[in-house]
């Protein structure tokens, strides 16, 4: 068995036009810092936005997607409170704006160091089911791989603005309904998470 971590941010959010999105953006990484991401359309389609072929095959092999786009994913702005993430990725132009720390944040802060363990996402995945209704943090993924989260700090998005194909993205609306990427969902509320995955592969 071979396990692979990644650290960064995943922000998840939905808009009024029915496209969810949920974007990574790892600083740590078997292949380095890199960004992705995944676009849950109106029809339902879901779509990988991937910078090479190597994450498209990982991330395809660990999740579940109808359509896969290789694509340059670039992003800068920093995540703090009232910061912006500028994405471009092909046909997508989204911009995510930062605001608060939410109370969920909290509880988070003593994961750090040695608690930053795929232990440690079994121990606290009952809670996290009880306070993020579709959260998890430890479970299977694709091809019998093991995938466990751990987050370390929670950011709520306050404005999304935007567009897909030269179609407006619409307003912030909450996650819903869910991807259905993983066996995990982002939280239903729009937020960007600090976040250590490791992904078990056999």
């Amino acid at each position: 068995m071979r396990r692979d971590r990644f650290d960064g941010h995943i922000a998840g959010v939905g808009t009024t036009s029915g496209r969810r999105f949920v974007v990574g953006r790892w600083s740590r990484s078997p292949w380095g810092s890199f960004a992705d991401v995944m676009v849950a359309h109106p029809d339902g389609r879901r779509e990988l936005l991937a910078p090479n072929d190597e994450v498209a095959e990982y991330v395809c092999a660990t999740y579940k997607f109808d359509d896969v786009t290789v694509v340059d994913v670039a992003i800068d702005g920093a995540t703090g409170a009232g910061f912006t993430w500028n994405i471009m990725a092909g046909e997508l132009d989204l911009s995510l704006t930062f605001g608060r720390r939410l109370a969920l944040a909290w509880p988070l802060w003593p994961i750090r160091g040695a608690l930053v363990h795929p232990g440690t996402a079994r121990a606290i995945d009952p809670f996290a089911r009880v306070l993020m209704p579709g959260v998890r943090t430890a479970g299977t993924a694709g091809n019998g791989r093991r995938e466990f989260y751990l987050a370390q700090d929670l950011r709520a998005v306050t404005a999304v603005r935007g567009a897909w194909a030269g179609e407006d993205v619409g307003a912030l609306a909450d996650v819903t309904p869910e991807p259905g990427f993983g066996f995990s969902s982002t939280p239903r509320r729009p937020a960007v998470t600090t976040v250590t995955t490791f992904v078990e592969v056999h």
